[in-house]
């Protein structure tokens, strides 16, 4: 059956990233966990689609609390697909969405996009590199090295960020043809990305711990033993921590 075959697509996927980009996940946990052990958070950004990415890692159980997912209405679907879609490419806009951001030096940040060649993405890597940011992206290579970038700079997202985590995706996303038809479906660029997300996340704690340190993580809100009251202490304690509440 068609189903099955795509759920087979996004084992090989999984299988993929973990066998050809461990280093690069390592190396992200990494930078992830030096910013949280020196008082930072971790930014995640993305549009269009990828902004899920950014709420998959925020305010999530068993996730880390020190989150802080920069989110902006244009580049959502709130005003219509299409003007996210033209909002994406919009040059100088990222510069604009930081400004109501509190970026520190000490932070780390992810950067989301399958393609890698929309200017508000590079432009965010470029920005929070500027700001002295670690920048991790997630991408598909193969889909970078298919188009063109829309930016200015003439580059593609992979060759800005400081480290990269190859999704091993297909160029258009979608990973199966339907039999007997031509009409391609089954996009993988979520499924793989919130396992890059979360296994970056759960590599940064494990970091941590084996350096002492007692990681903040989320409880799942929807459990008897789970109070609002232990939400807002773990979420205050992950901000806190930072300098300030700024995760909202």
């Amino acid at each position: 059956m068609a189903f099955e075959v795509y759920l087979e697509e996004a084992r090989r996927a999984l299988a993929l990233l973990s066998s050809s980009q461990g280093a690069s996940i390592a190396a992200a946990a990494g930078a992830i966990a030096a910013a949280l052990e020196a008082g930072g958070v971790l930014h995640v950004f993305g549009c269009g689609h990828s902004h899920l990415l950014a709420e998959e890692a925020f305010f999530r159980a068993g996730g880390l609390a020190a989150v802080n997912p920069i989110l902006d209405r244009r580049l959502m679907f709130f005003d219509g697909v299409m003007a996210s879609t033209r909002a994406e490419r919009e040059s100088g806009y990222a510069a604009r969405i930081l400004e109501h951001e509190d970026v520190r030096a000490v932070d780390a940040a992810i950067v989301v996009s399958n393609s890698g060649r929309n200017a508000v993405p590079i432009e965010m890597a470029l920005e929070l590199r500027a700001r002295g940011l670690k920048v991790i992206a997630v991408t598909s290579l193969a889909h970078a090295q298919a188009v063109t970038t829309r930016h200015p700079s003439g580059k593609m997202l992979h060759e800005i960020a400081d480290i990269v985590v190859d999704t091993g995706l297909p160029a258009g996303d979608a990973a199966i043809t339907l039999p007997g038809s031509a009409v391609k479906m089954g996009p993988l660029s979520t499924v793989v990305g919130a396992a890059v997300v979360h296994a970056m996340g759960i590599e940064a704690a494990a970091r941590l711990v084996q350096r002492g340190h007692d990681p903040l993580v989320l409880p799942s809100a929807n459990l008897e033993t789970t109070s609002h009251a232990d939400l807002e202490r773990t979420l205050r304690r992950g901000t806190v921590d930072a300098g300030e509440s700024r995760t909202g």
